[in-house]
């Protein structure tokens, strides 16, 4: 409960800050200690109670479909060039693939979209059957989800909009706390502090202990 209260408090003081023309993002950096990032890779996908933004979906299916910007097998050739590669990777925030076509979005999309994290993958973004539920069911669950790697021994990640109540941004930021708490080798005793800020201002700092 104390956590929640601080980051309420944290909330209070960012709104206070000058307004800008634009929708900040509301960020949560989780500063780790104890923790080498390259042995203890945390990979996790966090489903939030709070949409934060409509991602952009691409996917790679056998056939064009009107519920989702497609790649079809007969275009894959255009992506041997490294400079649409590049495009496409930059272009969408997520990937989705008919689980028949991976074999072959692996050969033509791996190199680019593997380093990007942002391969299909079985845990949220492979699709057995192709059709309209499945489809919006999908972007559902990637619209309210968030991908977490630990690269270095701090995270960071989007948790809201200023435009979001508090509570709704204290509910996702507990939702992603918890979720890497539970992924950390040692738990609470890997995390150093929390901060919390909007787009352009400077971090509330938050102490866990």
């Amino acid at each position: 409960m104390e956590l929640k209260e601080n980051l309420k408090k944290a909330l209070f003081e960012l709104r206070k800050e000058k307004q800008r023309k634009f929708d900040q993002t509301a960020d949560l950096i989780i500063n780790l200690q104890k923790f080498d990032a390259r042995k203890s890779q945390t990979n996790l996908f966090v489903s939030v109670p709070h949409k934060i933004k409509d991602k952009k979906i691409c996917a790679f299916l056998e056939k064009k479909n009107k519920d989702t910007e497609t790649i079809t097998p007969d275009q894959f050739k255009k992506y041997s060039d490294k400079k649409e590669l590049k495009k496409l990777v930059k272009n969408y925030d997520f990937f989705i693939a008919q689980a028949s076509l991976m074999p072959k979005v692996a050969t033509t999309f791996g190199r680019a979209l593997g380093p990007a994290g942002k391969m299909p993958s079985p845990q949220i973004g492979i699709l057995a059957d192709v059709n309209e539920k499945a489809i919006n069911e999908l972007k559902k669950t990637i619209n309210n989800s968030l991908k977490i790697r630990t690269k270095e021994p701090s995270i960071k990640v989007a948790v809201g909009k200023q435009s979001m109540k508090d509570e709704e941004i204290v509910e996702n930021i507990m939702t992603i706390y918890n979720a890497i708490l539970k992924a950390l080798p040692k738990e609470k005793d890997n995390i150093k502090n929390l901060e919390i800020k909007f787009t352009m201002t400077k971090p509330q700092k938050i102490q866990i202990r």
